[in-house]
Order: C-alpha cells, then sequence, then structure tokens
C-alpha cells in the first residue's frame, strides 16, 4: 500500500496554486502527512550603472537577499493560512532562484513522497507555461506528481474520500505498470472504484472495418483478445480480493479515449504511467500524457518509469 508521508506543493500565489494547495492539504489529511509550501522566489537584483551618470555610480538592491526570503516566507505564511490547513502539518521553504531544480533538489533532499502542482488550464500561454515547469518536473521528478487543473473545486473539510472513482490508462509498459500499481493501492485506501483503460491506437473507424477486408478484422480482433488478456493478467488475484476493477478496452486516439472516459464516468482522478528519458519518450509524453494533463477536468497522477 502506498505510504503518504511527505507532500511537496510549490506554489506561486495563483490560484492555480491554491486549488493545488486544497488538494495537499486534503490528502495530507486523509493520509496524516506533512505538506511542504514551497516558492521559488526571483533573485535580489545586482547593482547597476545609470547609462549617462557621470559620477558611475552603483543603485544598491532595493531589498537584500535577507530581506527577499523574509518577504517570500510571509506570503507564503499567509497563503497556506488562507487554505485553512486545519489539524495538518505544515512547514514553509523559499528559495532564490529558478523554479524547476529548487523544486526537484527540494523533493530529493525532503524524500518527498508526492509533488502537488497546479496547472495553468488550457490557455494560449499554457503551453509555455506547462513546458517550462510542470513538464519538466513530471519528466525529472524522483517521486509521483500529482496536476491539479483550474476547473477542479476544492475538497470540503468533510470529505473522507477525496477519490471515489480512480482510472488508470495503462500501455502494458513499465511506467504503465507501476502506475497501476499506484492505482490499486490508492483504490484500497480510498474504497474507490478502479477503472483500468487500455486503448487500441491506430484502428479504422468500427463501421468501416467491420464490413471490410476480413484480414483487417481478424487482426483487430486478435489485437483486441490479446489486450483483453494482458488487462486481465494484470491484476493479481490478490489485489481482486479486495478491490472489483472495471477493465475497459476502446480504440482510438489514446489521449481522447482516457479524456471521454473520465468525462463519461465522472472520474475524481487519472492515475499514468510517464515516459521521459529519451526523444522517443518525449514524443510519447506531448502525444498523450501532456494532452491528457494540458485537458483534464480533475487531477492527474503521473509515475515517471
Amino acid at each position: 500500500m502506498i505510504d503518504i508521508k511527505r507532500i511537496l506543493c510549490p506554489v506561486d500565489f495563483s490560484e492555480f496554486s491554491r486549488h493545488a494547495l486544497e488538494h495537499a492539504v486534503m490528502l495530507a489529511r486523509w493520509y496524516d502527512s506533512t505538506v511542504t509550501v514551497f516558492h521559488a522566489y526571483p533573485l535580489a537584483t545586482l547593482p547597476m550603472i545609470f547609462a549617462g551618470d557621470p559620477s558611475g555610480s552603483a543603485v544598491s538592491p532595493t531589498s537584500t537577499p535577507g530581506e527577499l526570503r523574509e518577504e517570500a516566507v510571509a506570503q507564503l505564511a499567509s497563503f497556506a493560512a488562507a487554505v485553512q490547513p486545519t489539524g495538518v502539518r505544515v512547514s514553509l521553504e523559499a528559495r532564490p532562484g529558478n523554479a524547476v531544480p529548487n523544486i526537484l533538489d527540494l523533493a530529493q533532499s525532503l524524500s518527498s513522497d508526492l509533488i502537488v502542482i497546479g496547472t495553468y488550464g488550457r490557455s494560449g500561454i499554457d503551453r509555455l507555461i506547462l513546458g517550462s515547469v510542470t513538464e519538466k518536473v513530471l519528466r525529472k521528478s524522483p517521486c509521483p506528481v500529482m496536476t491539479v487543473p483550474p476547473p477542479v473545486s476544492a475538497p470540503s473539510e468533510s470529505a473522507l474520500v477525496l477519490f471515489k472513482r480512480i482510472l488508470c490508462a495503462i500501455d502494458f509498459s513499465d511506467p504503465s505498470t507501476k502506475a497501476l500499481e499506484l492505482a490499486l493501492s490508492l483504490a484500497q485506501e480510498a474504497n474507490a472504484e478502479l477503472l483500468i483503460l487500455h486503448v487500441i491506437e491506430g484502428v479504422p473507424d468500427t463501421q468501416h472495418w467491420k464490413q471490410g477486408d476480413p484480414t483487417l478484422l481478424r487482426y483487430i480482433l486478435d489485437a483486441e483478445a490479446d489486450a483483453s488478456r494482458q488487462l486481465r493478467e494484470s491484476i493479481s488475484s490478490e489485489a481482486r480480493n479486495w478491490c472489483k476493477p472495471v477493465e475497459l478496452l476502446t480504440t482510438g486516439k489514446a489521449y481522447r479515449e482516457i479524456l471521454r472516459v473520465a468525462r463519461e464516468r465522472d472520474v475524481h482522478l487519472i492515475v499514468m504511467g510517464v515516459h521521459g528519458r529519451n526523444p522517443v519518450d518525449l514524443m510519447f509524453f506531448g502525444s498523450t500524457t501532456h494532452h491528457v494533463i494540458r485537458s483534464a477536468t480533475c487531477p492527474v497522477l503521473t509515475l515517471r518509469g
């Protein structure tokens, strides 16, 4: 069973990161965890020389490094207090510099079990923001990452179960196998319904291929039978003793099917494995996981393979 004791939640004081912090706090209450709320603030401005100033006098930074840190910590304290993390252990961490290396270093040094981070939705700037921070964290994080999109409503204080219906998308690769283990553990912890989805890509429209080449039809039916077998075998008999997973097999574009099933089944959490080590992996990330994270209206939990 998954044991989440240390949660890292990077914030930038936006409404998007507030959503993420609300979910981090609820998870911490659920697992009796500690939440570290982190903010990366800009480095102090270096002294500058005014062009045209005959004296060549330097302009000092408006704030010293110590003052900048104090300001960041004060903002963090106010931001965290607004979420009302009653009964949850919260620590504050502020560091100067770039967000990504700081997040990754802090996750490593704290031995974080989970990173919870907000996304900026589907606006035109989203590609830049997701690419520069969240996407890099997803690829390089030493622990699972939960992305929380803007449409997600804040979990209620009285909620006993945060995720009542979980969707795990698998392609039978090592990363998705690890993701399934994580999803099974979460479902056991929450006594949640678990949907396990595999999408067969590259299949022509059903209405056409059923009336077409019998060789193609046989190939597709064999592919479906093989995928169904792998779905059944992916869940141990032990797991089936306490969990009744729903096995789903569809055809189409993977990310579209994942989003469709999540929407139609009113899923509260999507769990996926992330391929992120070489150019081929990055292509997979861009075509599947990236699209799901950008368009999902529920949190997405990713585990890097």
